[in-house]
Formats: structure tokens, C-alpha cells, sequence
């Protein structure tokens, strides 16, 4: 079963689906470990992880494909990336599509935002016209070598127009023909039961810490109203951040590295995590097999 199948199935179940979001190949795995049947990755965190950076839209079509292809080659579970506005016009969008699919992802969202975009929580956000935008989407889905790849389409004109301008697009974009759709800034129960009792077809929700408040609504709350998946896009980078600074300023403050010892990861533990076991079975076999061929 292809990846974009497997989000299929796993969105499309009664139960809505949890999709924790990697920031690099080895949180992806750590999120497969845990027992996740799916996972996402976003933009925020990518460009955090790889520059050090807000997102405001500085890393490139190329960039994403090669970060997105490595968290795919590090898993077996389908993986939903954030193509921010698909790279710029239609023919970007093309790109990005193409680009993304030969990575291996099982889905993406595009947004609506002006190029170049920023998080979706920063102020200063503009949105492109509603034509501009339903083009994009027929370009993406004309992009797909094959049906199974799910495409969303998300608008950020909620925190600009306000939500009747934001169910409006989002209706708009599903008549496209987008498999799903994201309303980016319905935050609340309230905001997010009204999307998804008056834009057709099931919702994406996201909790992410770049909202810049501790999430309100319970997950089962989310499920009820309609969600067909919940994100968590920065969660894993936000957990990182945090463990990684703890154990840097207790390196420096007490001068010793036992102090820092009990919160890390066991090397067993880490090994496990990374599969060196069987790498080295593999490297085994084949070196087993070359004597094999030299000795007749």
C-alpha cells in the first residue's frame, strides 16, 4: 500500500487520527517508536532545525524535498509535510508536487498566504485572492503522477478577513477539489465546530505551540466537532529546545557530567532507536555472502 493510501485509511477511520510532528530523520523515528500510525512535518520546525531561524518563509521547494525525502527514508509510516504556498504560482506548484511526491510524502497542505509566507501565528500575514488560490489547487491535484497522494488546502484568512471569510474559502477550496481542508486559526472549540458543521467534508485541526498559548480544546472535544486528524507540528521541537537547554546548563553550572547523565537517553536505548542491530545484520549477510562467492 502506497503512503498516500496508508493517510487515507488512517484519516478516514472513525477515531481521529494523532499526527505528531517531526522536526529531522531521528524524531520522526522516535515518533514511530512510540507507537504513532502517522506523523507530520512542518514548516516551523524544519526551518528551526536546519537553520536556526523563524519561519518566515526563507527555505526553498529544494530544501523542503530534501528534509521531508530524509524523515520518509527514516520511517514506515506515512508522513503529512506543510508545502507553505506551494513555492509561488502554478507552475511552483507543480514543482512542489512533483518534488514532494518523488520525496515519498503521503500528503501536503498548500496555504493561501502572500509569498514569501510566514508561521501562521506571526502577525503581518497576507492572504492571496480566492481565484489565485482555487488555481493552485487544480495544479496541485493535475500535479499528482497518481490519486493517492492527499492534498489539503488551508487558509490563513481567518486571523485577517475573519471566520465567515475563512468557511467561505475553505468552501470553495473543497468544491476545487481538495480532499480535505484547514481552516489555520480556528482555535477554539467554538471557531472549530463551525467550520466543520458548514465547510463539506471532513476538517484538519492543529495544536501547535508557535500559537503562542497553551492549546484549550481537549482532543476529544476535536473528534466530536469532526476532525479528521490533529497536528502537532512543533511539539517534538518545543520537547528538543527544552531538554537540550536543561542539559547544557546543568553541564555548565555544576561541572560534571554525572549530574547530567540521569536525563539522557542509554546508549542500548539510542541504538535501538537508530537500528544498528540490523544494519550490522545486513552489513553481515552481505559480507557473508561475497565469502560465499570468493570460496567456490
Amino acid at each position: 500500500m502506497s503512503a498516500g493510501l496508508k493517510l487515507r485509511a488512517l484519516i478516514d477511520q472513525p477515531e481521529m487520527a494523532m499526527l505528531p510532528g517531526a522536526y529531522d530523520a531521528l524524531s520522526a523515528r522516535i515518533i514511530e517508536q512510540a507507537g504513532f500510525e502517522g506523523m507530520c512535518a512542518g514548516g516551523f520546525a524544519a526551518t528551526g532545525a536546519r537553520l536556526g531561524e523563524p519561519d518566515t518563509g526563507q527555505m526553498t521547494v529544494l530544501d523542503y524535498a530534501d528534509h521531508y525525502g530524509r524523515i520518509v527514508d527514516a520511517v514506515n509510516i506515512p508522513v503529512f509535510v506543510d508545502a507553505d504556498t506551494g513555492g509561488g504560482g502554478v507552475n511552483n506548484v507543480r514543482r512542489t508536487v512533483r518534488a514532494f511526491e518523488k520525496a515519498g510524502v503521503a500528503g501536503l497542505f498548500i496555504e493561501d498566504q502572500v509569498f514569501p509566507k510566514r508561521c501562521g501565528y506571526m502577525p503581518g500575514k497576507a492572504v492571496i485572492p480566492v481565484a489565485e488560490m482555487l488555481a493552485k489547487i487544480k495544479a496541485a491535484l493535475d500535479a499528482r503522477r497518481g490519486p493517492d497522494m492527499v492534498i489539503v488546502a488551508r487558509t490563513d484568512s481567518l486571523g485577517i478577513e475573519g471566520i465567515d471569510a475563512a468557511i467561505e474559502r475553505a468552501r470553495l477550496y473543497r468544491e476545487a477539489g481538495a480532499d480535505l481542508t484547514f481552516v489555520q486559526g480556528a482555535d477554539t472549540i467554538e471557531s472549530f465546530t463551525r467550520v466543520c458543521r458548514e465547510v463539506p467534508g471532513r476538517q484538519f485541526a492543529n495544536i501547535s505551540q508557535a500559537a503562542g498559548h497553551v492549546p484549550t480544546i481537549p482532543l476529544d472535544d476535536l473528534q466530536r466537532a469532526g476532525a479528521a486528524a490533529v497536528t502537532f507540528p512543533s511539539l517534538a521541537l518545543f520537547a528538543a529546545v527544552s531538554a537540550v537547554t536543561r542539559a547544557m546548563q546543568a553541564l555548565r553550572r555544576d561541572r560534571s557530567f554525572e549530574a547530567v547523565a540521569p536525563s539522557l537517553a542509554s546508549l542500548p536505548a539510542y541504538n535501538d532507536l537508530v537500528g544498528l542491530a540490523a544494519q550490522q545484520a545486513r552489513e553481515d549477510g552481505y559480507t557473508e555472502a561475497a565469502n560465499r562467492m570468493v570460496a567456490k
